[in-house]
């Protein structure tokens, strides 16, 4: 049983901040269950572009409002507390914050925690737990 408290992440090296984001990894590919699980906020205001080639990534909406633009098919999406987001088909995308975003986010294969966005906006798949 893993049992964990945000709290206790904050300002550790499970919290990794971007430009426009910021995301506390609860669950990370040490923890050996098959996926990770982030608790991410994204800044007002802001845009992000992403592309997770090597990973599914889901996505649900707990607070705020964006947009979610498919970079591969032009469609807009509207984003607010209750929206979920799947992106099964490893689709581009660009994120935009109207205001605070606070997203639970999961990936599969899971991260590792260290991973960085490279010039696509994807992460790279680690080996390593």
């Amino acid at each position: 049983m893993i049992v964990k408290q945000l709290n206790d992440l904050i300002g550790t090296e499970d919290e990794v901040t971007g430009e426009t984001w910021t995301s506390r990894r609860l669950l990370l590919k040490k923890d050996n269950v098959g996926f990770s699980l982030h608790d991410t906020i994204i800044k007002a205001g802001t845009e992000s572009q992403f592309w997770y080639k090597n990973h599914i990534e889901a996505v649900y909406c707990v607070q705020g409002e964006g947009e979610l633009e498919n970079l591969e098919d032009g469609k807009i999406h509207p984003i607010s507390n209750g929206t979920l987001y799947t992106l099964n088909g490893h689709e581009r995308h660009k994120l935009r914050a109207k205001t605070e975003l606070r997203m639970i986010c999961v990936f599969n294969p899971p991260v590792t925690g260290r991973e960085t966005h490279d010039k696509d906006g994807a992460y790279p798949l680690l080996d390593d737990k």
